[in-house]
């Protein structure tokens, strides 16, 4: 009678075993697909954010931050390449809001013919061009102006390419730091 009692507890507890990993494995599933849903890691490759972003770091981005609120000059966003959307992901930082006038000359940025103050440049511009920012696209542009490719190379930035805001850099551990986002304030 004692050895049919054992058989059946150790039955029992196999079954327990299976189901514990059954739900552990349902459980990471589905945290998994949250967080892949309200966030995406992005690794920075290339130099055209520097000094801000180096090559290599790892950044956590935030895929909700634009669901309930809009880009802000300032902001550091991840987006799919306009060209070629399946091809990559860029990093930039949003200089131009739909209705703005971006005009870059004589080295400076101006937004609405206000010029920009820019600590995070790595150098100043060495092209110009004008443009207008229609409803539904941003003007982006990277840190290090003269060694990146953004809207002064290939246009304006549509909405629905954007994949969200940067927030802060995980990898490598020693770099690990919220990013500033430096707000753009134009005033009259």
């Amino acid at each position: 009678m004692d050895i049919e009692n054992t058989t059946e507890t150790e039955k029992n507890n196999s079954w327990r075993d299976i189901l514990d990993i059954f739900e552990t494995l349902l459980i990471t599933a589905v945290l998994f697909l949250v967080i892949n849903f309200i966030s995406a890691r992005v690794r920075v490759d290339g130099f055209s954010m520097l000094p801000t972003l180096q090559e290599g770091e790892f950044i956590f981005v935030s895929k909700l931050a634009y669901k309930f609120d809009e880009p802000e000059r300032g902001d550091i966003i991840v987006f799919h390449y306009p060209p070629d959307p399946k091809r990559q992901d860029l990093i930039k930082r949003v200089i131009g809001l739909p209705g703005d006038v971006i005009k870059v000359e004589a080295g400076e940025v101006f937004v609405n013919g206000m010029q920009l103050n820019e600590p995070y440049i790595a150098e100043k511009p060495i092209y110009y061009g004008e443009w207008i920012v229609p409803q539904g696209n941003l003007f982006v542009l990277g840190d290090n102006r003269n060694d990146s490719s953004d809207s002064h190379s290939w246009g304006l930035l549509p909405d629905e390419q954007v994949v969200g805001k940067s927030v802060f850099i995980y990898w490598p551990v020693k770099e690990w730091k919220m990013i500033d986002h430096y707000a753009i304030l134009l005033s009259e």
